[in-house]
């Protein structure tokens, strides 16, 4: 579910982009965050290149 408001490069979306309000978007990228400490969520994708 977390993986709808992560990049490509798995950085966090800006509010602008997923359209959630600032409340949200603030509990959003602490639980992002905590599930990268749990590892749920990769910290970084690696870029594969063709």
């Amino acid at each position: 579910m977390l993986r709808r408001f992560i990049s490509d490069t798995a950085k966090i979306l800006p509010r602008r982009r997923t359209g959630v309000c600032a409340k949200h978007q603030r509990r959003l990228a602490t639980t992002i965050k905590q599930a990268r400490v749990l590892a749920i969520v990769p910290i970084t994708e690696k870029l594969v290149r063709k």
